[in-house]
């Protein structure tokens, strides 16, 4: 099948009706934000400017989570327009990065160790109780009461992409505090069970050598999404593999994602090889998210299997957009140099998987800054240019989700996997932190090794 993710096609849907009633309209710009942010003369050197990066766009898994789960709420909208009643609607993938990006912040003492620990056994003994479907959580949960939120009609039950994101940074929690004091172990204790009890080969649909995005106790295997590459959901195998309780075999991965060596591309996109084959999008690359979501945890560097040198692929795939906004074919207002970065987000037409085969023209600021450890310079000046442009364009947990200056548009709207992939990608960068834990856990790398990866670090 070759096209773009279940995520795009189901979220396409859900942002017609969450236009439907006027609420994406224009008159969301009238709303201005009171939060008080540094002025750019606090910004005297480039780690200042990742500080503050950070901490604002961590705070929505801080101050913004949902109060009964410690959870990410799939949307924050500061104009409190809020399509579908979902203002308590939890995500499990985008709380994922957000656990991710709650480790950074106790590392780097942005928040209290303590305080951190006790946020992180709310989420954990929350996830205990929430419904789950042979081990796996539902796309969206419902933060007061733990019950599936249906993410489609079909959609109702077990989302495997999603709780592998969850999981993979649960897992860098564990490692960070497995040897820590009596109240951290029990958590990292915790982790453990909850990954443990994930039937990975359950998602295989009864040994096929593919894994399955959705189950459903109501509706089986109808959704029926093989997981098959290129796009966002590498770590989902990497993770079946690695389980000690509920492994899928590597055929799957080689049969299945792999497609029996077909992911491999030969074509070049902005002068840059594209090494693999992007799901949809074959001769451009795909939205920029693909390059972040599996590798919170999923070290890149010096990572090789039988089809592609990640970090080669990654780093091409950032460069490749930045070279494509800056040579703006369609005359986009705004793109260059310092305005850049193409992927999914909101629009003016309501959720859309941005890249440079679907350009609207609208740059989504988590698509340049999620991508610092690969295009280092080009994000940096393209987070001064984000700040310059004006508080019209950011508030109390970082730049709004998406703008676009051919339609003079923007709106005081957040989504968790756009704001929450920032302040862990931005830590990778800095300190390698979140791809060093998950990479140290003894499992991933015996499922590394069973799918054949390498993984020495080169640079």
């Amino acid at each position: 099948m070759k096209a773009l993710s279940f995520t795009y096609i189901a979220f396409l849907i859900l942002s017609v009706a969450a236009c439907s009633d006027g609420a994406c309209s224009s008159e969301g710009d009238k709303t201005q934000t009171e939060t008080k942010l540094p002025s750019e003369t606090d910004f005297a050197n480039d780690e200042a400017v990742l500080d503050w990066l950070q901490k604002t766009h961590f705070n929505y898994m801080w101050d913004g989570a949902e109060p009964t789960s410690g959870l990410a709420p799939e949307r924050i909208h500061m104009d409190g327009a809020y399509p579908q009643n979902d203002k308590n609607v939890v995500t499990t993938g985008g709380s994922g990065f957000g656990v991710a990006g709650l480790i950074s912040a106790i590392d780097r003492g942005f928040i209290d160790r303590k305080a951190g620990v006790e946020r992180l056994t709310k989420i954990v003994d929350f996830l205990g109780k929430a419904d789950r479907h042979h081990g796996v959580w539902p796309h969206w949960i419902d933060g007061p009461t733990g019950k599936t939120v249906p993410f489609g009609q079909k959609d109702n039950g077990g989302d495997l992409v999603e709780s592998s994101f969850l999981m993979a940074s649960l897992l860098c929690a564990r490692e960070y505090f497995k040897d820590g004091n009596e109240e951290e172990k029990a958590l990292a204790g915790k982790i453990d069970k909850l990954w443990r009890e994930m039937e990975f080969d359950w998602y295989t649909q009864g040994g096929q050598d593919v894994l399955y995005w959705h189950w459903s106790p109501d509706y089986g295997w109808e959704m029926n999404f093989p997981l098959e590459g290129y796009n966002e959901c590498l770590i989902t195998y990497v993770l079946g593999a690695s389980s000690p309780t509920h492994s899928i075999p590597a055929s799957a991965y080689h049969q299945g994602w792999a497609r029996g060596g077909d992911i491999v591309s030969d074509k070049s996109f902005m002068g840059l090889p594209l090494v693999l084959k992007y799901n949809g999008a074959e001769d451009t690359g795909g939205p920029l998210f693909w390059a972040h979501y599996s590798y919170i945890g999923l070290d890149p560097r010096g990572l090789k299997d039988d089809y592609a040198d990640y970090w080669t692929l990654l780093t091409n795939h950032a460069k490749s957009d930045y070279l494509y906004c800056v040579a703006n074919p369609k005359g986009y207002k705004g793109y260059g140099e310092d305005c850049w970065g193409l992927t999914a987000s909101y629009s003016p037409e309501g959720y859309s998987a941005h890249s440079p085969s679907n350009d609207l023209g609208v740059i989504t600021p988590t698509a340049a800054l999620s991508s610092f450890p690969y295009t280092p310079e080009e994000s940096m000046r393209a987070a001064r240019h984000f700040y310059d442009m004006g508080e019209r364009y950011r508030g109390k947990y970082g730049f709004y989700d998406a703008f676009s200056e051919k339609n003079n548009w923007v709106l005081p709207r957040y989504l968790a996997i756009d704001q929450l992939t920032i302040a862990p990608m931005i830590e990778n960068y800095r300190s390698g932190l979140l791809w060093d834990l998950f990479m140290g856990a003894p499992e991933i790398q015996d499922g590394l090794k069973k799918l054949g990866f390498t993984t020495t670090k080169t640079n």
